[in-house]
């Protein structure tokens, strides 16, 4: 099974849709297909947020992701694996990030997509400052997913 692995950051949109089936046209090995997306909301009262701004270091960014994104390969079989993350102004309902993998069974993709977005939250060269109602801010790192990404050190 020969693998796809794609890395973009880019300030425009992506379409799901076309991004999936790039991985599984005119492939019969693929039997599974996980994807996630990940938006911008709009949080609620004091948190409400207007918009984020992520910034990244060009060059830097996309040879990290490719980096974790082939250590899912070494430790899953997969078809595919997609990686498409946005910098620039975003705002709610807006699409963030998208992660699509593809394998031959549910798990290996599952796991993939998991892993993937896991390093993305804590690790990936990407700093977020939201508009909020009350101030603008830097977005820190959550403890919370620190503690998902621990779960797949060796």
């Amino acid at each position: 099974m020969t693998t796809i692995i794609t890395v973009r950051i880019q300030r425009e949109d992506f379409d799901l849709v076309a991004e999936s089936d790039k991985l599984t046209r005119h492939r019969p090995d693929v039997g599974a297909i996980v994807t996630f997306t990940g938006i911008c909301r709009g949080g609620a009262g004091d948190h409400e947020i207007a918009a984020m701004t992520l910034e990244h270091y060009p060059g830097m960014a996309e040879a990290e992701i490719m980096r974790h994104a082939e250590e899912a390969q070494r430790r899953w079989r997969l078809a595919g694996l997609t990686v498409i993350h946005r910098y620039g102004r975003i705002t709610p309902g807006e699409n963030i990030v998208l992660v699509v993998a593809a394998s031959a069974h549910r798990l290996d993709a599952f796991n993939a997509a998991s892993f993937v977005m896991d390093y993305l939250k804590t690790s990936a060269p990407f700093w977020k400052h939201e508009e909020r109602a009350d101030g603008a801010t830097w977005v820190a790192a959550r403890e919370e997913d620190d503690e998902a990404a621990a779960r797949w050190r060796k």
